[in-house]
């Protein structure tokens, strides 16, 4: 299944990201809610190698940390529905198969890393296009390859609290910031797991400045000079859970550093 190229091909398109960036949010207020955790129809394939890891990269922006724990052999991509045009990168999910002929009771959790845009996933429907590891585990013991063939499952999902031990939430400065085009992505937020507005305040002011989304899990701000250390604020798309990281970008930060705060969302 086809899905959109990762991180390094992206920024390629800096006219494009710059564009975006500029331009003013026009995002809805987030709303104030818990996260449902009902169960739902879905259906679900799995891609990549059979015991494979997924993707490397994806749609999302994280790059290679799909490939290391505690991301890996957790990753999955899923349909528009569900991507939220990138709002919903970093959400977590619970994902079960019905067939108890082959299918054990538990079911897999998985993090949105990427997008599958097209075929099983177009037309509206909710679908999870899972890594081959992470399609398995769903499977009674032995049965894990017997299931990969099944291709296409009907499965149950929903949201679960993403959980990340021994994680605080850091902040990734991407590829080609400067002091006047800052771009942060999101690693390790524990809880809702998704972004739906970020802030940043610059050294020796009371003023938060909001930052666009540009795409997937990332988000910038042009605007300059923009002298650090930065604090960051985040707000989360589903809960609406507010955090603020002081001074967590030093004033000598450098592009594809990634600066690691010293608190996380409690669950």
């Amino acid at each position: 299944m086809q899905r959109r190229g990762g991180f390094g091909g992206i920024v390629t398109l800096c006219c494009l990201v710059l564009f975006q960036c500029s331009m003013v949010s026009t995002a809805v207020p987030v709303p104030q809610h818990k996260v449902d955790l009902h169960w739902y129809p879905a259906t679900a394939t799995w891609y990549g190698s059979p015991d494979g890891d997924g993707s490397d990269g994806g749609a999302c922006g994280y790059g290679s940390l799909v490939d290391v724990k505690p991301l890996r052999a957790r990753v999955g991509a899923v349909s528009p529905v569900l991507f939220k045009n990138g709002e919903g990168c970093g959400a977590c999910f619970k994902v079960k198969c019905l067939d108890k002929s082959i299918c054990s009771r538990r079911a897999v959790t998985i993090i949105v890393t990427d997008e599958c845009p097209g075929g099983y996933c177009a037309n509206g429907r909710t679908h999870f296009d899972l890594s081959g590891a992470a399609f398995g585990r769903m499977a009674i013991t032995g049965e894990s390859s017997q299931l990969r063939n099944r291709g296409e499952l009907p499965v149950l999902y929903r949201r679960t609290p993403c959980k990340y031990p021994g994680k605080n939430i850091a902040f990734h400065v991407n590829e080609g910031s400067t002091d006047y085009w800052l771009s942060l992505l999101v690693e390790f937020e524990d809880g809702d797991g998704d972004v739906g507005s970020m802030h940043i305040r610059e050294a020796n002011s009371d003023e938060w400045l909001e930052m666009n989304h540009v795409w997937g899990a990332n988000w910038c701000i042009i605007r300059g000079p923009l002298k650090g250390p930065f604090s960051v604020k985040l707000t989360t798309l589903s809960a609406g859970r507010t955090l603020s990281a002081r001074d967590v970008i030093p004033r000598n930060w450098l592009p594809k550093a990634t600066y690691t705060s010293r608190l996380n969302f409690k669950l």
